[in-house]
């Protein structure tokens, strides 16, 4: 039996909140499709004129597509041990995508990168997962790290390091 803590339900808030991130830039290439007469099944056009519009924001949800099950998987992984850490990155990255795909819809790719900050919270998430793995295995990593915070992190009392203090100087 898996027992959840209580602030895994941010995490669950967070997933839902993706899907309509997801369904939102689902509806902006739909709208796009019929704006600029783009019959299914088409995923570009060759347009010259308005093309390019188009373009931008299916590339936008496209993009957006590719890397969702790497966000769902850190959500939901990373969040087992992290929740609040891990959720607080998801909504960030859901506003990153955001900003991303508005950038981008402008028709100007370069725009885009106003949702790059989105990069910082997945790779955050990405680092709590990997605690999640280490956590789980019961791997404590160097002692030399237990220093620098990784003894509050860790679910077994860990040996005290002796600290070697100089002799007094007269």
């Amino acid at each position: 039996m898996v027992v959840l803590s209580k602030e895994y339900g941010y995490v669950v808030l967070t997933g839902v909140a993706s899907m309509f991130m997801m369904g939102h830039l689902a509806m902006k290439v739909v709208k796009a499709r019929k704006k600029y007469n783009i019959p299914y099944p088409t995923m570009y056009s060759e347009d010259t004129e308005n093309g390019n519009i188009f373009n931008c924001i299916q590339r936008s949800h496209q993009n957006t597509l590719e890397v969702y099950p790497g966000f769902l998987f850190c959500l939901a992984i990373g969040g087992l041990h992290s929740p609040c850490l891990v959720s607080g990155l998801g909504v960030i990255w859901i506003i990153s995508r955001e900003v991303y795909a508005h950038g981008y819809s402008t028709g100007d790719p370069k725009k885009r990168m106003r949702g790059a900050f989105g990069n910082l919270a997945i790779l955050g998430m990405i680092l709590a997962t990997l605690n999640t793995g280490r956590h789980i295995l019961g791997w404590t990593g160097p002692v030399r790290m237990r220093s620098f915070g990784g003894r509050g992190f860790h679910p077994l009392p860990l040996p005290a390091v002796p600290v070697p203090v100089p002799a007094a100087t007269q």
